[in-house]
């Protein structure tokens, strides 16, 4: 991962556990706490990939497990949102933007769902059978609920800075790159591309020196 992806990752993703800790766990809402880290790892990984979805997934995973109040086996919710991130990263768009809400609120239900599933499936492997007794069911549904009416305010806004990062022709230092990180590089939101720009302004200044070269000859003439 080059280092721009790793410093915004590492940003977002602590940002992420510090307002889970210290805010959404203590809300104290029925059933599932809403998982603003997942929520993070998901636009990551629509952007990234299929391997920086994984990678991000278990540092941030890990870093859950290790920070407090956890009260489960370190490196339960690092295989969880591994995992969660790399399958979310196979159905990343090939352009990196999506052109619907609907493929990512798809993916986040799917997430939800699937890593309170995943986490109880492991922690009924090593003994954990406390998602028993607060009932799978609604764990399960809030989880979905709380997730899907978070993601609207997060997962755009880490897929929008994951892409402006991924687009900053200073993070790219390999010269036989420069002149395709410059085509791809959006200019300002207009959605036209850099390599683009200079050839219509070429090719305007060829037809202006065309026409002025027309205009001094009929004046030669006359």
């Amino acid at each position: 991962m080059r280092v721009n992806r790793i410093l915004l990752s590492s940003s977002l993703v602590v940002v992420a556990l510090v307002i889970q800790v210290s805010v959404l766990a203590r809300l104290h809402l029925p059933g599932a706490v809403p998982d603003l880290l997942l929520l993070t790892v998901l636009g990551l990984a629509l952007v990234y990939g299929h391997v920086g979805g994984a990678l991000i997934g278990f540092a941030a995973g890990l870093l859950a497990d290790l920070a407090p109040p956890a009260d489960h086996a370190a490196g339960r919710y690092a295989l969880v949102l591994c995992v969660i991130g790399y399958l979310a990263g196979l159905v990343k768009p090939e352009s990196g933007q999506v052109k619907s809400a609907t493929g990512p609120m798809v993916v986040v239900v799917a997430a939800a769902v699937g890593s309170t599933l995943l986490y109880a499936g492991v922690g009924a492997l090593v003994g954990d059978t406390a998602a028993r007794h607060v009932g799978l069911g609604g764990l399960l549904f809030t989880a979905a609920l709380y997730d899907l009416l978070l993601a609207p305010f997060v997962v755009p806004g880490v897929m929008a800075l994951a892409r402006r990062a991924e687009n900053d022709p200073l993070a790219e230092t390999n010269p036989a790159k420069s002149g395709d990180i410059a085509s791809g590089w959006l200019s300002g939101g207009t959605g036209l591309r850099i390599g683009g720009q200079r050839g219509g302004l070429r090719v305007k200044a060829a037809r202006a020196r065309v026409a002025r070269a027309g205009r001094i000859k009929g004046v030669k003439r006359l």
